[in-house]
């Protein structure tokens, strides 16, 4: 509203306090405002008339809830599952149509960082083999798995980050994480493309496979990442939290840290990473989670 209007506007409200207060007499005259009057009536008819709208409001609201309640009871568990997969497909490609590797998520002072969270146990059964070893499946110009040493992973460029790790039950902690990022892993050991054209990660994701698997030695966890997501610069293979190496229950010797996923796509001790067209399994996506598990 401009200042002349807002001194008219003053001017009317001064002008309503300088006449006597009757029964015609109110803001909404003065002001010209479109009113919807009923005829008279007395205090009692007044209240009488609110109660009955609040009530028909309050039967409004809870029948439709209702409606909503015993409507998803009475669907049948296919209709269920084909309604959940349809809104997690299209929270997907909203997410995809609003991502960008230049879209960072908050990084945190040290002083911010938080208490760890012991959470998730699936594929950490069995002890840590002293004999640890990284599988690397769907390598340009391979047929068979890259086999690689931890040493071989720290051989590449450091990076640090202290951001929140979210988990999908609502809660969440800030973590100092310190590995590789994934997008300097793939550009040194490059993935197959889809085309056959010579690789390069950083400057033309499009022509790399779609899809990396990712698993534990023993295979009993598995995650699926779309490559873009994956190479995503705060996307690690991290071994170091919060200052020190990976501890068993926090996935050592090498686990995925990421910013922009939940929890549940951050598999520890991991086993097996390959490089695929096919959209990987992914163990909570089997059980009905989002399989894509952004946020």
């Amino acid at each position: 509203m401009s200042d002349n209007n807002d001194e008219i506007l003053i001017e009317k409200v001064r002008g309503f306090e300088d006449v006597k207060p009757d029964k015609s007499s109110n803001t909404a005259l003065l002001l010209n405002e479109q009113r919807d009057l009923t005829e008279p009536m007395t205090e009692a008819e007044a209240r009488k008339r609110m109660g009955s709208r609040s009530r028909r409001g309050f039967l409004v609201g809870g029948a439709a809830t209702l409606v909503g309640v015993f409507g998803w009871r009475w669907m049948g568990d296919d209709t269920k599952q084909a309604l959940l997969r349809r809104t997690f497909q299209f929270n997907e490609k909203l997410s995809q149509i609003f991502y960008s590797p230049a879209r960072l998520a908050p990084e945190f002072p040290p002083e911010q960082i938080t208490a760890a969270r012991v959470n998730g146990f699936e594929g950490m059964a069995d002890e840590i083999d002293p004999a640890w070893r990284l599988a690397i499946g769907g390598l340009a110009g391979r047929v068979d798995d890259l086999i690689l040493t931890l040493d071989d992973i720290k051989r590449l460029p450091r990076t640090e980050m202290i951001t929140e790790l979210k988990c999908i039950e609502g809660w969440s902690t800030n973590v100092h994480w310190a590995g590789v990022r994934f997008s300097d892993f793939a550009s040194v050991y490059l993935p197959q493309t889809v085309n056959g054209t010579q690789p390069d990660v950083k400057g033309r994701p499009q022509d790399l496979l779609p899809y990396v698997s990712i698993t534990t030695p023993d295979e009993k966890y598995y995650v699926g990442w779309d490559m873009p997501s994956i190479l995503h610069p705060q996307t690690l293979l991290a071994y170091e939290m919060n200052g020190a190496p990976l501890t068993p229950e926090h996935g050592a010797p090498l686990r995925i840290a990421s910013a922009t996923k939940y929890g549940i796509k951050l598999i520890k001790r991991i086993g097996r990473i390959e490089f695929t067209a096919e959209r990987p399994r992914d163990f909570w996506a089997e059980s009905g989670y989002d399989w894509y598990s952004g946020h």
